[in-house]
Protein backbone atom coordinates (compact mmCIF):
# COMPACT_ATOMS: atom_id res chain seq x y z
CA UNK A 1 0.00 0.00 0.00
CA UNK A 2 1.20 3.51 -0.78
CA UNK A 3 4.23 2.32 -2.74
CA UNK A 4 5.86 3.11 -6.07
CA UNK A 5 5.57 0.18 -8.49
CA UNK A 6 8.22 -0.57 -11.10
CA UNK A 7 6.38 -2.60 -13.72
CA UNK A 8 7.67 -4.58 -16.69
CA UNK A 9 4.90 -4.54 -19.30
CA UNK A 10 4.36 -7.55 -21.51
CA UNK A 11 1.10 -8.29 -23.32
CA UNK A 12 -1.26 -6.31 -21.11
CA UNK A 13 -2.22 -2.79 -22.18
CA UNK A 14 -0.65 0.15 -20.38
CA UNK A 15 -4.07 1.20 -19.12
CA UNK A 16 -4.66 -2.31 -17.79
CA UNK A 17 -1.33 -2.23 -15.95
CA UNK A 18 -2.13 1.09 -14.27
CA UNK A 19 -5.65 -0.10 -13.43
CA UNK A 20 -4.30 -3.18 -11.66
CA UNK A 21 -1.78 -1.03 -9.80
CA UNK A 22 -4.61 1.15 -8.49
CA UNK A 23 -6.40 -1.96 -7.20
CA UNK A 24 -3.24 -2.92 -5.26
CA UNK A 25 -2.96 0.49 -3.60
CA UNK A 26 0.00 1.72 -5.66
CA UNK A 27 0.40 5.52 -5.80
CA UNK A 28 2.83 5.82 -8.75
CA UNK A 29 3.68 3.46 -11.63
CA UNK A 30 7.05 3.44 -13.38
CA UNK A 31 6.63 1.26 -16.45
CA UNK A 32 9.20 -0.24 -18.80
CA UNK A 33 9.20 -2.69 -21.69
CA UNK A 34 12.07 -5.13 -22.07
CA UNK A 35 13.56 -5.07 -25.56
CA UNK A 36 16.76 -4.71 -27.55
CA UNK A 37 17.06 -1.02 -26.71
CA UNK A 38 18.13 -0.73 -23.08
CA UNK A 39 18.07 3.07 -23.05
CA UNK A 40 14.86 3.58 -25.03
CA UNK A 41 11.81 4.92 -23.21
CA UNK A 42 8.64 3.42 -24.71
CA UNK A 43 5.78 5.90 -24.52
CA UNK A 44 2.08 5.11 -24.85
CA UNK A 45 -1.39 5.98 -23.69
CA UNK A 46 -2.72 4.60 -20.40
CA UNK A 47 -6.36 5.19 -21.33
CA UNK A 48 -8.50 2.05 -21.20
CA UNK A 49 -11.07 3.13 -23.81
CA UNK A 50 -11.09 3.83 -27.54
CA UNK A 51 -11.87 7.37 -28.60
CA UNK A 52 -12.57 10.56 -26.70
CA UNK A 53 -13.11 9.60 -23.03
CA UNK A 54 -15.51 12.53 -22.66
CA UNK A 55 -17.94 11.10 -25.23
CA UNK A 56 -17.63 7.34 -25.02
CA UNK A 57 -19.92 5.73 -27.59
CA UNK A 58 -20.97 8.79 -29.55
CA UNK A 59 -19.37 11.60 -31.56
CA UNK A 60 -17.42 14.31 -29.79
CA UNK A 61 -19.18 17.22 -28.08
CA UNK A 62 -18.48 19.61 -25.22
CA UNK A 63 -18.95 17.95 -21.80
CA UNK A 64 -17.88 18.80 -18.27
CA UNK A 65 -14.49 17.26 -17.53
CA UNK A 66 -15.36 17.00 -13.83
CA UNK A 67 -18.38 14.74 -14.39
CA UNK A 68 -17.92 11.68 -12.14
CA UNK A 69 -18.71 9.19 -14.91
CA UNK A 70 -16.03 10.81 -17.09
CA UNK A 71 -13.43 10.93 -14.33
CA UNK A 72 -13.75 7.16 -13.87
CA UNK A 73 -12.40 6.69 -17.41
CA UNK A 74 -9.09 8.39 -16.55
CA UNK A 75 -6.22 6.81 -14.61
CA UNK A 76 -6.45 7.58 -10.91
CA UNK A 77 -2.70 7.66 -10.29
CA UNK A 78 0.26 9.13 -12.20
CA UNK A 79 2.43 6.87 -14.34
CA UNK A 80 5.62 7.42 -16.28
CA UNK A 81 7.56 5.33 -18.82
CA UNK A 82 11.19 4.60 -18.05
CA UNK A 83 13.91 2.74 -19.91
CA UNK A 84 14.97 -0.82 -19.00
CA UNK A 85 18.34 0.65 -18.04
CA UNK A 86 16.76 2.93 -15.42
CA UNK A 87 14.38 0.19 -14.27
CA UNK A 88 17.25 -2.24 -13.72
CA UNK A 89 19.22 0.29 -11.68
CA UNK A 90 16.20 0.74 -9.42
CA UNK A 91 15.42 -2.96 -9.09
CA UNK A 92 19.02 -3.94 -8.39
CA UNK A 93 19.12 -1.56 -5.45
CA UNK A 94 16.09 -3.02 -3.64
CA UNK A 95 16.17 -5.10 -0.49
CA UNK A 96 13.72 -7.86 0.36
CA UNK A 97 12.69 -11.29 -0.94
CA UNK A 98 13.85 -12.81 -4.19
CA UNK A 99 12.27 -11.83 -7.49
CA UNK A 100 9.68 -14.16 -9.09
CA UNK A 101 11.29 -17.04 -10.98
CA UNK A 102 10.41 -15.71 -14.44
CA UNK A 103 12.24 -12.45 -13.61
CA UNK A 104 15.51 -14.19 -12.66
CA UNK A 105 16.87 -14.02 -16.19
CA UNK A 106 17.18 -10.26 -15.82
CA UNK A 107 19.76 -10.75 -13.03
CA UNK A 108 17.85 -8.34 -10.83
CA UNK A 109 17.95 -7.76 -7.02
CA UNK A 110 17.56 -7.93 -4.24
CA UNK A 111 20.66 -5.96 -3.34
CA UNK A 112 21.52 -3.78 -0.35
CA UNK A 113 18.74 -1.24 0.06
CA UNK A 114 16.40 0.47 0.65
CA UNK A 115 16.29 2.89 -2.26
CA UNK A 116 15.22 6.53 -2.27
CA UNK A 117 13.69 7.74 -5.54
CA UNK A 118 13.50 11.42 -6.40
CA UNK A 119 10.33 11.32 -8.51
CA UNK A 120 9.12 14.45 -10.31
CA UNK A 121 5.97 14.26 -12.40
CA UNK A 122 4.74 17.11 -14.59
CA UNK A 123 1.57 16.80 -16.64
CA UNK A 124 -0.94 19.01 -18.37
CA UNK A 125 -4.68 18.74 -17.96
CA UNK A 126 -6.14 20.26 -21.09
CA UNK A 127 -8.60 19.70 -23.92
CA UNK A 128 -7.16 20.05 -27.43
CA UNK A 129 -8.64 20.19 -30.92
CA UNK A 130 -7.77 17.42 -33.36
CA UNK A 131 -8.16 17.31 -37.14
CA UNK A 132 -8.87 14.33 -39.37
CA UNK A 133 -8.09 14.97 -43.05
CA UNK A 134 -9.86 13.23 -45.95
CA UNK A 135 -9.39 13.11 -49.71
CA UNK A 136 -12.27 11.69 -51.77
CA UNK A 137 -12.25 10.26 -55.31
CA UNK A 138 -15.89 9.94 -56.29
CA UNK A 139 -16.97 6.64 -57.85
CA UNK A 140 -18.56 6.64 -61.30
CA UNK A 141 -21.08 3.78 -60.95
CA UNK A 142 -21.46 3.07 -57.23
CA UNK A 143 -20.62 6.42 -55.60
CA UNK A 144 -22.35 5.46 -52.33
CA UNK A 145 -20.02 2.49 -51.81
CA UNK A 146 -16.74 3.47 -50.16
CA UNK A 147 -13.29 1.92 -49.88
CA UNK A 148 -11.24 3.57 -47.13
CA UNK A 149 -7.44 3.72 -46.92
CA UNK A 150 -6.15 5.08 -43.63
CA UNK A 151 -3.04 6.02 -41.67
CA UNK A 152 -2.56 8.21 -38.60
CA UNK A 153 -0.14 11.14 -38.61
CA UNK A 154 0.37 11.94 -34.90
CA UNK A 155 3.40 10.49 -33.14
CA UNK A 156 5.16 10.26 -29.80
CA UNK A 157 8.67 11.08 -31.02
CA UNK A 158 10.50 11.51 -34.35
CA UNK A 159 8.06 9.19 -36.17
CA UNK A 160 10.26 7.80 -38.97
CA UNK A 161 8.53 4.41 -38.70
CA UNK A 162 5.44 5.16 -36.64
CA UNK A 163 3.61 6.64 -38.47
CA UNK A 164 5.58 8.43 -41.21
CA UNK A 165 6.53 5.28 -43.10
CA UNK A 166 2.80 4.72 -43.56
CA UNK A 167 2.05 8.38 -44.22
CA UNK A 168 4.51 8.62 -47.12
CA UNK A 169 3.05 5.45 -48.63
CA UNK A 170 -0.47 6.90 -48.39
CA UNK A 171 0.72 10.10 -50.09
CA UNK A 172 2.40 8.06 -52.82
CA UNK A 173 -0.83 6.16 -53.44
CA UNK A 174 -2.66 9.48 -53.72
CA UNK A 175 -0.05 10.65 -56.25
CA UNK A 176 -0.45 7.48 -58.33
CA UNK A 177 -4.23 7.71 -58.32
CA UNK A 178 -3.96 11.35 -59.44
CA UNK A 179 -1.78 10.28 -62.39
CA UNK A 180 -4.32 7.61 -63.34
CA UNK A 181 -7.15 10.15 -63.20
CA UNK A 182 -5.26 12.44 -65.56
CA UNK A 183 -5.21 9.53 -68.01
CA UNK A 184 -8.99 9.18 -67.77
CA UNK A 185 -9.42 6.62 -65.00
CA UNK A 186 -12.27 6.95 -62.53
CA UNK A 187 -13.02 4.33 -59.89
CA UNK A 188 -16.26 2.37 -60.00
CA UNK A 189 -16.73 2.92 -56.25
CA UNK A 190 -15.65 5.88 -54.13
CA UNK A 191 -12.16 5.99 -52.60
CA UNK A 192 -11.59 7.86 -49.33
CA UNK A 193 -8.01 8.51 -48.18
CA UNK A 194 -8.02 9.08 -44.40
CA UNK A 195 -5.34 10.81 -42.33
CA UNK A 196 -6.31 10.23 -38.70
CA UNK A 197 -5.33 12.42 -35.78
CA UNK A 198 -4.74 11.45 -32.11
CA UNK A 199 -4.30 7.73 -32.77
CA UNK A 200 -1.60 7.45 -30.13
CA UNK A 201 -4.00 8.66 -27.43
CA UNK A 202 -6.41 5.78 -28.03
CA UNK A 203 -7.52 5.97 -31.69
CA UNK A 204 -9.44 9.16 -30.87
CA UNK A 205 -9.63 10.61 -34.39
CA UNK A 206 -10.83 7.46 -36.13
CA UNK A 207 -13.14 6.42 -33.29
CA UNK A 208 -14.92 9.78 -33.12
CA UNK A 209 -15.43 9.76 -36.89
CA UNK A 210 -16.83 6.23 -36.74
CA UNK A 211 -19.16 7.15 -33.88
CA UNK A 212 -20.44 10.18 -35.79
CA UNK A 213 -21.08 8.15 -38.96
CA UNK A 214 -21.98 4.78 -37.50
CA UNK A 215 -25.43 4.50 -39.09
CA UNK A 216 -24.00 4.65 -42.62
CA UNK A 217 -20.69 2.84 -42.25
CA UNK A 218 -21.97 -0.71 -41.94
CA UNK A 219 -24.04 -0.54 -45.13
CA UNK A 220 -21.88 1.73 -47.30
CA UNK A 221 -18.21 1.01 -46.52
CA UNK A 222 -16.90 -1.92 -48.57
CA UNK A 223 -13.62 -2.28 -46.68
CA UNK A 224 -11.03 -0.40 -44.64
CA UNK A 225 -7.33 -0.83 -45.52
CA UNK A 226 -5.03 0.33 -42.73
CA UNK A 227 -1.29 0.92 -42.69
CA UNK A 228 0.28 2.26 -39.52
CA UNK A 229 3.99 1.36 -39.57
CA UNK A 230 4.45 0.53 -43.24
CA UNK A 231 8.14 -0.36 -42.92
CA UNK A 232 9.90 -1.50 -39.76
CA UNK A 233 12.23 -4.17 -41.14
CA UNK A 234 12.30 -7.19 -43.51
CA UNK A 235 9.40 -9.53 -44.25
CA UNK A 236 5.78 -8.91 -45.20
CA UNK A 237 3.05 -9.36 -42.60
CA UNK A 238 -0.68 -8.78 -42.72
CA UNK A 239 -3.81 -9.03 -40.63
CA UNK A 240 -7.29 -9.22 -42.11
CA UNK A 241 -10.85 -10.30 -41.64
CA UNK A 242 -11.28 -13.74 -43.27
CA UNK A 243 -13.33 -12.72 -46.33
CA UNK A 244 -10.32 -10.72 -47.57
CA UNK A 245 -7.74 -13.54 -47.25
CA UNK A 246 -7.89 -14.70 -50.87
CA UNK A 247 -7.68 -11.18 -52.28
CA UNK A 248 -4.67 -10.42 -50.10
CA UNK A 249 -2.89 -13.56 -51.30
CA UNK A 250 -3.64 -12.86 -54.97
CA UNK A 251 -2.30 -9.30 -54.70
CA UNK A 252 0.85 -10.53 -52.91
CA UNK A 253 1.51 -12.80 -55.91
CA UNK A 254 1.55 -9.77 -58.24
CA UNK A 255 4.05 -7.58 -56.37
CA UNK A 256 7.82 -8.14 -56.54
CA UNK A 257 9.52 -8.64 -53.20
CA UNK A 258 11.74 -5.62 -52.45
CA UNK A 259 14.50 -7.80 -50.97
CA UNK A 260 14.68 -10.29 -53.86
CA UNK A 261 14.34 -9.62 -57.59
CA UNK A 262 13.48 -13.26 -58.32
CA UNK A 263 10.54 -13.56 -55.91
CA UNK A 264 7.17 -12.01 -55.30
CA UNK A 265 6.03 -10.88 -51.87
CA UNK A 266 3.93 -14.05 -51.75
CA UNK A 267 7.02 -16.26 -52.37
CA UNK A 268 9.01 -14.61 -49.59
CA UNK A 269 5.97 -14.67 -47.34
CA UNK A 270 5.80 -18.45 -47.75
CA UNK A 271 9.52 -18.88 -47.09
CA UNK A 272 9.43 -16.70 -43.98
CA UNK A 273 6.35 -18.27 -42.38
CA UNK A 274 6.32 -21.78 -44.00
CA UNK A 275 2.59 -21.16 -44.51
CA UNK A 276 0.58 -18.06 -45.34
CA UNK A 277 -0.06 -16.70 -41.88
CA UNK A 278 -2.68 -13.94 -41.95
CA UNK A 279 -3.28 -12.61 -38.46
CA UNK A 280 -6.76 -11.86 -37.16
CA UNK A 281 -7.54 -8.30 -36.10
CA UNK A 282 -8.67 -9.03 -32.56
CA UNK A 283 -6.70 -6.29 -30.80
CA UNK A 284 -6.89 -2.52 -30.65
CA UNK A 285 -3.47 -1.90 -32.17
CA UNK A 286 -4.37 0.75 -34.72
CA UNK A 287 -7.17 2.64 -36.47
CA UNK A 288 -8.78 -0.49 -37.90
CA UNK A 289 -10.16 -1.19 -34.40
CA UNK A 290 -13.14 1.23 -34.38
CA UNK A 291 -14.10 0.50 -37.99
CA UNK A 292 -14.01 -3.26 -37.47
CA UNK A 293 -15.17 -3.55 -33.88
CA UNK A 294 -17.73 -0.71 -33.80
CA UNK A 295 -19.04 -0.77 -37.38
CA UNK A 296 -18.22 -4.32 -38.55
CA UNK A 297 -16.32 -3.09 -41.62
CA UNK A 298 -14.12 -5.74 -43.36
CA UNK A 299 -10.55 -4.64 -42.65
CA UNK A 300 -6.90 -5.22 -43.52
CA UNK A 301 -3.76 -4.11 -41.65
CA UNK A 302 -0.44 -4.23 -43.55
CA UNK A 303 3.16 -3.81 -42.43
CA UNK A 304 6.64 -4.75 -43.58
CA UNK A 305 8.86 -6.13 -40.83
CA UNK A 306 7.83 -7.65 -37.51
CA UNK A 307 10.67 -6.69 -35.16
CA UNK A 308 10.64 -3.01 -34.21
CA UNK A 309 12.94 -2.58 -31.18
CA UNK A 310 12.69 1.23 -31.10
CA UNK A 311 8.87 1.29 -30.97
CA UNK A 312 7.56 4.53 -29.40
CA UNK A 313 11.04 5.62 -28.33
CA UNK A 314 13.14 8.61 -29.37
CA UNK A 315 15.26 6.21 -31.46
CA UNK A 316 12.43 5.92 -34.01
CA UNK A 317 14.24 8.34 -36.30
CA UNK A 318 15.41 8.83 -39.86
CA UNK A 319 18.81 7.52 -38.75
CA UNK A 320 17.27 4.23 -37.55
CA UNK A 321 15.29 3.86 -40.77
CA UNK A 322 18.34 4.40 -43.00
CA UNK A 323 20.50 1.99 -40.97
CA UNK A 324 18.04 -0.73 -39.99
CA UNK A 325 14.43 -0.36 -41.13
CA UNK A 326 14.85 0.23 -44.86
CA UNK A 327 18.44 1.25 -45.74
CA UNK A 328 17.76 1.43 -49.50
CA UNK A 329 14.18 2.70 -49.10
CA UNK A 330 13.00 -0.23 -51.21
CA UNK A 331 10.61 -1.87 -48.75
CA UNK A 332 8.28 1.09 -49.07
CA UNK A 333 6.92 -0.71 -52.14
CA UNK A 334 4.31 -1.93 -49.68
CA UNK A 335 2.49 0.92 -51.42
CA UNK A 336 1.89 -1.46 -54.32
CA UNK A 337 0.12 -4.03 -52.16
CA UNK A 338 -2.00 -1.36 -50.47
CA UNK A 339 -2.86 0.37 -53.73
CA UNK A 340 -3.65 -2.85 -55.64
CA UNK A 341 -5.92 -4.11 -52.87
CA UNK A 342 -7.85 -0.86 -53.08
CA UNK A 343 -8.08 -1.01 -56.90
CA UNK A 344 -9.63 -4.48 -56.79
CA UNK A 345 -12.13 -3.38 -54.16
CA UNK A 346 -13.15 -0.24 -56.05
CA UNK A 347 -13.10 -1.56 -59.63
CA UNK A 348 -14.04 -5.26 -59.61
CA UNK A 349 -17.68 -5.54 -60.79
CA UNK A 350 -18.29 -8.22 -58.14
CA UNK A 351 -16.65 -7.56 -54.78
CA UNK A 352 -13.75 -10.02 -54.31
CA UNK A 353 -14.90 -11.40 -50.96
CA UNK A 354 -14.58 -15.10 -50.10
CA UNK A 355 -16.96 -16.04 -47.32
CA UNK A 356 -15.88 -19.69 -47.38
CA UNK A 357 -12.80 -18.56 -45.42
CA UNK A 358 -15.05 -16.69 -43.03
CA UNK A 359 -17.20 -19.78 -42.47
CA UNK A 360 -14.12 -21.89 -41.78
CA UNK A 361 -12.85 -19.39 -39.23
CA UNK A 362 -16.23 -19.29 -37.50
CA UNK A 363 -16.29 -23.09 -37.31
CA UNK A 364 -12.78 -23.18 -35.82
CA UNK A 365 -13.86 -20.59 -33.26
CA UNK A 366 -17.01 -22.53 -32.37
CA UNK A 367 -15.03 -25.75 -31.89
CA UNK A 368 -12.45 -24.02 -29.71
CA UNK A 369 -15.13 -22.35 -27.58
CA UNK A 370 -16.97 -25.67 -27.18
CA UNK A 371 -13.72 -27.30 -26.03
CA UNK A 372 -13.07 -24.55 -23.47
CA UNK A 373 -16.62 -24.76 -22.10
CA UNK A 374 -16.44 -28.55 -21.86
CA UNK A 375 -13.07 -28.34 -20.10
CA UNK A 376 -14.29 -25.93 -17.43
CA UNK A 377 -17.52 -27.86 -16.89
CA UNK A 378 -15.52 -31.06 -16.34
CA UNK A 379 -13.18 -29.43 -13.84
Amino acid sequence: MGCVAVVRRREESRGGVVGRAVEEGVVVVLMYTKGESMSGVERGTVMKVLGDPLTLGWGGEALDLEDSHILNRFPKIPSMPISPEVAYSILRSLEGPQMPHHWRGDALGPQPGPTLLNFTYQAEKKIATIHNVFAVIRGSEEPDCYVLLGNHRDAWTYEAVDPNSGTVVLLDIARRYALMMRQGWQPRRTIVLCSWDAEEFGMIGSTEWVEQNLLNLGSKVVAYLNVDCAVQGPGFFAGATPQLDNLLIEVAKKVQDPDSESMTIYDNWMITNKVINIQRLSGVDSDFAPLLQHAGVPSVDLYYGRVFPVYHTAFDSYNWMTNHGDPLFQRHVAARVWGLLALHLVDDPILPFNYVSYTEQLWVGICFLSFIIAYFLSH
